[in-house]
């Protein structure tokens, strides 16, 4: 490679950097610099020497050096920030003295521990807290806890307990009465709310009226009016912005409001008066939204009902007990999920919800007991097709108004991406056929195709990657997997801050103010702000999964299951098995045909007797299981 100088003095393959580092579990790491001076991405190995007195996530200068072979390395590492808090760690005594032996994925090495006069002994599991090279103990955990929620909790940096100011805060905010005023009454509309049984944060309830002589009907989604408790700059709203939504780690939530409020004064449950915020939408007989109204409402909701009943009577007519209040209105819930059924799949996009795999729990332990797959029933996809037109709706109100929103974007993917994707549909025996980009519709096409398969929770898995991330912006712009123009979050104030951000600048125009900036630099920066958390909260939730996944399938080792390969990476397969959904390595080095190296896409590995890619069924063996990096791994079976 060329040696030529560059401006800062040093050849063209060396250069002064600054970035990120990841840490890897054996005990190396890597500096992230994107972009990098030259527009490229460059990742440096970061040797154990070097990496030692650093923790994942740490901002740093660096001197990174190029070699022959194309890889970088980083050395001369100089601290630029820590945003890590906290860490967690298992005691152990070096020299007679406590040190902390910190999350493999954290750090590389143990740190001094001061104990803070608690007593600790080795083996003894704590969070502490990162001060000048050293843990300072914040608490120890009780014998028997569970450990991976609290290594998953410090190692995504996220909040546990509230403090006590703001649990003062939201006891005093329930003294507040839920009053009428000025605001819409529609306590006598048949009013339900569909959840999941466990469910305790209930935001969204729904009533549909019937269609008239026109042949419109009504749909109206009344959503807790959270900003009429929850001021902006209070103590409660800080708490609420810094940790931006509720985390559900299996079997644990830590919901972005204290449970006072979460799971009482806020949640809408039934018989009790709730304020709330209520966009009411114009159906036609064709299933186009033809008007959109949004008001201050009080509502009493009528019946709290799960998805299995509702599925029962969306499927069966069957009326459920607790459904006999509202029996006479159901069948319009039923006529305006078809409308607007019709209406989405004549513009394309793909249905939101989809297969997953449930951890069930024993009651009396605790412990995770079994993995189930939940799958999307008609009234799962009913809520969904409801929340989907009100949240479109908000956003039209809003842009065409001229008000700052946080909008919820997801751009059309790369054609490198889709022709992945095509390749992976191809070998799982699907024919994408997209061209060289794939448009809404297309990808609405392509959703018919795969809708009920073996394959499906794979397709989709792999399509998901495909499609990219969504982010919140100021700046309006389409939802791709929606095929929605614009699109924003409106229905879910009480577990994310960004919903609760559109309901504040929805309450304020309706009191009529109207001096707002389009496109706010300030609500810009809010939305980097929950960009950045809600990805922290879903890798937490990921490896929370990937925990437990490893957890229960310790019990299967020895067992084969039919699976079929996700993604290529340089070390092995990754592979999903088609029942339990559970996702393993094959690890390289085990594969026949060798040796075997990926493609430039990573969509293969190639060898000179054997070719594995994506899409391709296999057979798998559990070989074993850790559940401390959440790994599992396979063999080929047979």
């Amino acid at each position: 490679m060329s040696q030529t100088s560059s401006s800062s003095g040093l050849p063209a393959s060396t250069r002064n950097v600054t970035g990120r580092i990841d840490v890897h579990p054996r005990g190396f790491g890597f500096l992230s610099v994107q972009p990098a001076p030259a527009g490229e991405v460059i990742s440096a190995f970061i040797p154990p020497p070097e990496l030692a007195p650093f923790l994942a996530d740490d901002v740093v200068s660096a001197t990174v050096s190029q070699a022959a072979d194309g890889r970088w390395s980083a050395s001369g590492l100089s601290l630029v920030q820590r945003p890590r808090e906290q860490v967690y760690g298992e005691v152990v005594l070096r020299k007679g003295a406590p040190h902390l032996r910190i999350d493999k994925e954290v750090a590389n090495t143990d740190w001094p521990l001061d104990a803070a006069g608690v007593e600790v002994q080795p083996g003894d599991a704590v969070v502490a807290r990162v001060a000048d090279g050293k843990g300072v103990l914040v608490y120890k955990l009780e014998p028997g806890a569970d450990r991976s929620i609290e290594r998953v909790i410090a190692r995504h940096g996220l909040r546990r307990a509230f403090t006590p100011e703001v649990l003062e805060a939201a006891r005093a905010t329930q003294a507040r009465p839920h009053t009428v005023g000025a605001r819409r009454d529609l306590r006598s509309l048949p009013t339900v709310t569909v959840d999941a049984p466990s469910t305790r944060d209930i935001d969204d309830a729904i009533c549909v009226l019937p269609a008239g002589a026109d042949g419109a009907l009504r749909l109206l989604v009344s959503i807790a009016d959270v900003a009429e408790f929850v001021s902006e700059g209070s103590v409660l709203d800080q708490a609420a912005r810094e940790r931006a939504t509720s985390v559900y780690l299996a079997g644990h939530v830590l919901p972005m409001l204290p449970e006072e409020l979460s799971a009482h004064w806020l949640s809408l449950v039934p018989g009790e008066e709730r304020l709330c915020l209520t966009v009411e939408l114009r159906i036609d007989a064709e299933g186009r939204v033809t008007a959109a109204d949004v008001y201050e409402s009080i509502i009493r909701s009528w019946a709290r009902l799960n998805y299995d009943e509702v599925a029962d009577f969306l499927d069966k007519s069957i009326v459920s007990s607790p459904m006999e209040p509202v029996r006479e209105v159901m069948p319009w819930f039923r006529a305006a999920a078809a409308r607007l059924a019709v209406a989405r799949a004549g513009r394309g996009g793909i249905e939101m919800a989809r297969e997953e795999a449930r951890f069930t729990f024993d009651r009396e332990t605790g412990q995770v007991s079994g993995i189930e797959n939940e799958h999307p029933t008609s009234a799962h996809k009913m809520i969904e097709r409801f929340m989907v037109a009100a949240n479109e709706a908000i956003a039209e109100w809003m842009l065409t108004r001229g008000l700052p929103a946080l909008y919820r974007v997801q751009d059309e993917p790369d054609p490198l991406r889709v022709a992945d994707f095509a390749a992976f549909a191809q070998h799982s025996g699907f024919a994408a056929g997209f061209g060289g980009r794939m448009s809404p519709l297309a990808l609405g096409a392509f959703d018919r195709q795969i809708s009920g398969c073996t394959a499906e929770p794979a397709l989709r898995s792999v399509l998901r990657r495909s499609l990219g991330p969504a982010r919140y912006t100021v700046v309006p712009s389409g939802h791709f997997g929606l095929a929605a123009r614009w699109y924003l979050h409106f229905t879910s104030p009480i577990r994310r801050y960004a919903d609760l951000v559109v309901h504040r600048i929805l309450k304020q125009y309706l009191h009529g103010r109207r001096d707002f900036t389009h496109q706010d630099p300030a609500v810009e920066q809010l939305a980097t702000h929950i960009n950045t958390r809600a990805r922290g909260a879903s890798r937490a939730e990921q490896d929370r999964h990937r925990v437990l996944e490893a957890r229960l399938m310790a019990s299967h080792v020895g067992k084969s299951y039919p699976g079929r390969i996700t993604r290529v990476k340089p070390f092995g397969l990754i592979v999903q098995l088609d029942d339990m959904l559970v996702e393993g390595v094959l690890p390289v080095d085990a594969l026949p045909g060798g040796p075997l190296r990926p493609d430039a896409r990573e969509t293969s590995l190639i060898g000179p007797e054997r070719t594995f890619t994506i899409g391709m069924p296999v057979q798998v063996k559990v070989v074993s299981t850790d559940e401390l990096l959440g790994r599992i791994e396979f063999a080929l079976a047979g």
